[in-house]
C-alpha cells in the first residue's frame, strides 16, 4: 500500500496470483509482463522499507491492528464487495469487525430531532445485537455512535483519514470512548490526511460491513444518498427514515422510500428484515407517554406539526390567549416535546 501509484484495484489484481511477499521478490520483467506499468514496477523493485517504520511504529501501540485481505479475521461481509480494501487499519476491537452490523448515515447540520432520533435508534438497536457502523462525521453519525455507547458500547467508525488523527477534531473525545468498548478502523494508513475523495471511499466500507443501511435525515443532494446507492448495490438493506415535504433535510430520505427503501416509524420494522441477526424475544417496543402533561398541554401539543407551526395557528385552534399558549409552549418545549424554529414556529420533535 506504500508503494507509489500502486491502487486498490490494481492492489486486488495482483493478490489474484501473487502474495505481497511473492510480489517483491519477482524480476522487473516479470512485474512488467503482469500487465504493471514500468514506474509502477521500477516503484516496487525500488521500494523505500523505512516508509514502513511509523507504520511499524504505530501498530505496536496498544490497541492497534492491521487485518488483510487473506486474513480469516477480515470481515466477511465487507469482502463480498466489488473492491474491498486490501487491508484494514483498526484501533479498538478488531472482533467486532464480525459482528452484524447495522449502518447510520445522514446528515452532518441535522435537527435536534434529527439527533435525538438518531441516538434513539442507535441505542434500541444496538441493544438487540447489532453493532451501529457510521462515518464519526458531526451530525448523525455522531449522534449514531453515541447512541450506541450509551447502551452496549458496541459501535465501529470508519475514518477517511489515518487513525493516528480524528476527523473532525471536534469528535476527539467521542473516538476516544468509541475505541475503548468499540473500534476505529480505516483503510488508509497513519500519516494519512483528509482529503474530499477519501469519503466516498469510507462510505463503501460502511455500507459495506452492514445488514442493513438506516439513514436519518438526507437533503437531497447528500454523501448519505450516495452512501445507500452503494449499499443497494452491495444487496444490502436499505432503510430511511420519512419526514415533512417542507422540511429540506428529509427529502433525500423521501426520495429513498419513493426508489424503495423501506419506511422506517419505529425500530421493529428494521428488526423485521433483519430478523436473523437478533433475539426476538428479547425485544421491546418504544412507548412514548404524554402521562406527564395535562390534559390542556396535551390539546396543544397535538396541534403542533412535525413540519413548523405558527404561534396565529396555535392560538387560533385552541382558543387560549397567547399568553396562555406562549407559557404552555415554554414547558412543551424544556420537556423536549417541540422546538422552536425560525419565523416564530414550532415543530413538535416527539
Amino acid at each position: 500500500m506504500r508503494v507509489p501509484g500502486l491502487g486498490c484495484r490494481t492492489f486486488l489484481k495482483i493478490l489474484q496470483s501473487h502474495t505481497p511477499p511473492q510480489l517483491f521478490e519477482e524480476s522487473l520483467s516479470a512485474l512488467i509482463a503482469l500487465g504493471l506499468k514500468s514506474d509502477l514496477a521500477h516503484a516496487i523493485k525500488n521500494f523505500d522499507w523505512t516508509l514502513l517504520d511509523a507504520d511499524l511504529d504505530w501498530l505496536a501501540l496498544p490497541d492497534n491492528s492491521i487485518i488483510p485481505l487473506t486474513s480469516p479475521g477480515y470481515p466477511a461481509q465487507l469482502k463480498e464487495i466489488a473492491d474491498p480494501p486490501p487491508l484494514l487499519f483498526v484501533r479498538g476491537n478488531a472482533k467486532l469487525l464480525q459482528a452484524p452490523q447495522l449502518a447510520m448515515v445522514g446528515s452532518r447540520n441535522p435537527s435536534t430531532q434529527g439527533k435525538e432520533t438518531a441516538f434513539d435508534f442507535a441505542k434500541l438497536l444496538s441493544q438487540q445485537g447489532f453493532v451501529i457502523t457510521s462515518g464519526l462525521a458531526l451530525g448523525i453519525d455522531a449522534a449514531s455512535h453515541q447512541g450506541a455507547l450509551a447502551a452496549s458500547g458496541l459501535t465501529i467508525a470508519v475514518a477517511g483519514t489515518g487513525l493516528d488523527r480524528v476527523y473532525p477534531a471536534q469528535n476527539k473525545d467521542l473516538a476516544l470512548a468509541i475505541v475503548k468498548t468499540g473500534a476505529i478502523i480505516s483503510e488508509f494508513p497513519p500519516g494519512t490526511t483528509a482529503k474530499p475523495n477519501h469519503f466516498p471511499r469510507r462510505n463503501r466500507i460502511i455500507s459495506g460491513l452492514c445488514q442493513g443501511l438506516l439513514v436519518v435525515e438526507a437533503a437531497k443532494q447528500s454523501g448519505s444518498l450516495i452512501t445507500a446507492r452503494m449499499a443497494l448495490e452491495q444487496n444490502r438493506e436499505v432503510f430511511a427514515i420519512p419526514g415533512s415535504i417542507h422540511n429540506p433535510l428529509a427529502r433525500g430520505c423521501n426520495a429513498l422510500i419513493r426508489d424503495g427503501a423501506k419506511l422506517v416509524e419505529t425500530t421493529q420494522d428494521i428488526l423485521e428484515e433483519l430478523s436473523q441477526y437478533y433475539q426476538a424475544d428479547d425485544f421491546v417496543p418504544e412507548v412514548v407517554t404524554q402521562s406527564m402533561l395535562d390534559l390542556e398541554q396535551q390539546k396543544l401539543l397535538n396541534l403542533v406539526m412535525f413540519s413548523p407551526t405558527s404561534m396565529d395557528n396555535l392560538v387560533e385552534n385552541t382558543g387560549f390567549s397567547v399568553e396562555t399558549v406562549s407559557s404552555m409552549l415554554l414547558i412543551l418545549e424544556l420537556q423536549g416535546y417541540i422546538e422552536a424554529t425560525a419565523g416564530g414556529c414550532y415543530t413538535r420533535i416527539k
